[in-house]
C-alpha cells in the first residue's frame, strides 16, 4: 500500500480549512452588491441561514459516513459538494437561486472542518497533532481578518461572483492534493452495517428546527409563536431520536458516548467556548468602528494577535497533554477567557485600540490551550472506531454554540439600546441605524455623536458582561469534573 504524503495532505487540509472560513464571511462583503444586482432583500438572511445550517446537519451524519467508509472518500465528496455549490453561486440570476445554491455549498461545507481534524488524528501523535490543530484553528480566525479585504478587492477590482468562484480552482486543487496524497489504513474503514435510516432524519429534524429558532430570534430577537413551535418541535425529535438510537444497530451518534462525563463536560464547554469567540469576532469590529472610529480594515485586524497566539497555545496544550491531566488544562484555558472576558466587558467607551490587540494575547492563549485540548480529548474518549463520530460531534456542539450564543446576544443587544434610547428621547431610530451602517455614519449629525455612542455602548457592553457570563459557566463545568475526577481517583485509591 502507498504512503500518505503528510506535508500534502495537511497543506490540504489548510487550504479546505481556510476556503471553508473565508466562505463563512467573505459574503457579508459582497452582499450589499448582491443584493443591487439580484433584488431580494427580504430574504437576504437565508444567503447566510442556510449555509450555516445545511452544515450544522451534515457534520455528524458526515462524522459516521467517515468512520464506515473511510474519511477520504467522504472528504472529498464534501470538497466535490463545495465546489458545486461556489460554482452555482457564481452562476445565480435571482436569489432564490443563489439560495439553493448556497444550499449545496454548506452541504460541502459540513464535511471539512470535522473530517479535516479526524484526519490529523489519523496521521499525529497527540504533541505533534496539537501543533498542526492549532494552525488549522488559527485559519479561522486569520481568515475572519482578511475575508474582508478579499472580499473588498474581488467585488471592486472583477464582480460579486468572483467571491464564490474563486473557490473553484482551489477546491480542485485541493481534491488532487488529497486523491494522490492520501492513502487510508484499512483499520480507520469499519465494515458497517445498515445505514441507521431513522437516527439520521430524526437528527436532521432536530437540528433544523432547533437552529431554525435560535436563527429566528437572531433575526428579531423577540419571542414568538413560530419561535416556540419550533423549540417545542425540537423537543420532540430530539426525544424520539434518543429511542430510536437506544435500539439502533448502528446508531448515527452512539449514546455510550454521553455516559462519560468527560465527554459531556467538553462538549458542553465547546459549545460556550465557540459561543465566546463569535461574539468576539463579531461585535469587536464593530465596537472599534462605532466608538472608536476606527477604520474598518483596521478594526478588523485587532484580533489579529488572538490568532498567533492561539497556535502558541495549541503548542503548549500539545506539550502539556499527558504530562497534567486534562481538567487542569480546560481550568487555565478557561481561566485566561474569563480574564479577558471580564476586562472587555469593563472597557469604557473609547477604549485605545492597543487595548484589545493586548487582551486579544490572553483570548488566543485561552482559544488554543482550551479548544485543541477539548478536540483532542474527545477523539480519545471516542478511539479509532468512532473517532469521526466524535469529532463531528464535537464539531456540531461548536456550530449549535456559535448560533445560540449569536442569536442571544442580538437580543442582549436590542433590548439595551431599547433601554437606552428611552432615556434619550431626541435619538430616533432611523438616526441609530443611519449611525451603526458604515456607509452613511459620516452624515450623522456630530452633536448627537455622543449619545449614539452612550446608547451603542449600552447594548455592546452587556454583550462583553454576557460573554463573561458564558465562560463562567465554562468554569463553573470544568471545576465540577475536577471535583468528580478527583472522587474518583479516592475510589480507586481506596
Amino acid at each position: 500500500m502507498k504512503k500518505t504524503n503528510r506535508p500534502l495532505v495537511v497543506a490540504a487540509l489548510f487550504i479546505a480549512t481556510f476556503m471553508s472560513a473565508v466562505e463563512g464571511t467573505i459574503v457579508s462583503t459582497a452582499m450589499p452588491t448582491i443584493v443591487a444586482s439580484l433584488d431580494g432583500l427580504s430574504i437576504m438572511n437565508w444567503v447566510f441561514s442556510i449555509y450555516l445550517l445545511t452544515g450544522a446537519v451534515m457534520t455528524p451524519i458526515y462524522g459516521k459516513l467517515a468512520d464506515t467508509k473511510g474519511r477520504k472518500p467522504i472528504f472529498m465528496l464534501g470538497i466535490a459538494l463545495f465546489v458545486v455549490g461556489s460554482s452555482l453561486c457564481a452562476l445565480a440570476q435571482n436569489m432564490h437561486f443563489l439560495i439553493v445554491a448556497r444550499l449545496i455549498q454548506g452541504l460541502g461545507a459540513g464535511a471539512i472542518l470535522p473530517i479535516s481534524m479526524t484526519i490529523i488524528a489519523d496521521l499525529y501523535p497527540i504533541e505533534k497533532r496539537a501543533n498542526i490543530m492549532g494552525l488549522n484553528n488559527a485559519a479561522w480566525g486569520i481568515a475572519g481578518i482578511i475575508a474582508p479585504l478579499i472580499g473588498g478587492v474581488l467585488v471592486e477590482k472583477l464582480s460579486w461572483h468572483w467571491v464564490f468562484l474563486i473557490n473553484v480552482p482551489v477546491g480542485i486543487v485541493v481534491l488532487l492534493m488529497i486523491y494522490f496524497g492520501l492513502h487510508e489504513k484499512r483499520a480507520h474503514i469499519q465494515q458497517t452495517k445498515a445505514l441507521d435510516i431513522k437516527g439520521t432524519v430524526l437528527l436532521m429534524a432536530f437540528l433544523l428546527t432547533f437552529l431554525y429558532a435560535f436563527q429566528t430570534l437572531g433575526d428579531h430577537g423577540t419571542l414568538s409563536s413560530s419561535l416556540v413551535g419550533a423549540i417545542v418541535l425540537s423537543i420532540v425529535f430530539l426525544i424520539f431520536f434518543i429511542k430510536v438510537e437506544q435500539k439502533a444497530q448502528d446508531p448515527v451518534i452512539p449514546l455510550w458516548l454521553f455516559k462519560s462525563p468527560l465527554f459531556i463536560v467538553i462538549n458542553l464547554l465547546t459549545f460556550l467556548i465557540s459561543g465566546l469567540l463569535t461574539g468576539l469576532e463579531v461585535y469587536t469590529p464593530m465596537w472599534l468602528q462605532l466608538l472608536n472610529g476606527t477604520s474598518a480594515s483596521l478594526s478588523g485586524m485587532a484580533l489579529a494577535s488572538m490568532s498567533i497566539v492561539w497556535i502558541i497555545g495549541s503548542v503548549v496544550a500539545g506539550k502539556w497533554l499527558g504530562k497534567i491531566r486534562v481538567n487542569y488544562i480546560l481550568l487555565i484555558g478557561v481561566i485566561a477567557l474569563l480574564i479577558g472576558s471580564l476586562i472587555f466587558a469593563n472597557f469604557a467607551i473609547f477604549t485605545p485600540y492597543w487595548f484589545f490587540v493586548a487582551v486579544g494575547v490572553i483570548f488566543g492563549f485561552g482559544f488554543g490551550l482550551s479548544i485543541t485540548t477539548t478536540t483532542i480529548e474527545v477523539q480519545d474518549i471516542a478511539g479509532p472506531e468512532t473517532m469521526g463520530v466524535a469529532t463531528s460531534t464535537n464539531t456540531l456542539f461548536r456550530t449549535i454554540g456559535q448560533s445560540v450564543l449569536v442569536a442571544i446576544y442580538g437580543t442582549v443587544m436590542n433590548i439595551n439600546v431599547a433601554k437606552e434610547m428611552m432615556a434619550h428621547p431626541t435619538v430616533s431610530e432611523a438616526m441609530l441605524n443611519q449611525f451603526m451602517n458604515v456607509q452613511t455614519a459620516d452624515q450623522v449629525n456630530t452633536s448627537m455623536l455622543s449619545t449614539l455612542r452612550t446608547i451603542v455602548y449600552a447594548g455592546l457592553h452587556n454583550i462583553y458582561l454576557t460573554g463573561s457570563i458564558v465562560i463562567f459557566i465554562g468554569l463553573l463545568l470544568v471545576l465540577w469534573l475536577q471535583r468528580r475526577l478527583q472522587k474518583a481517583q479516592k475510589m480507586n485509591e481506596e
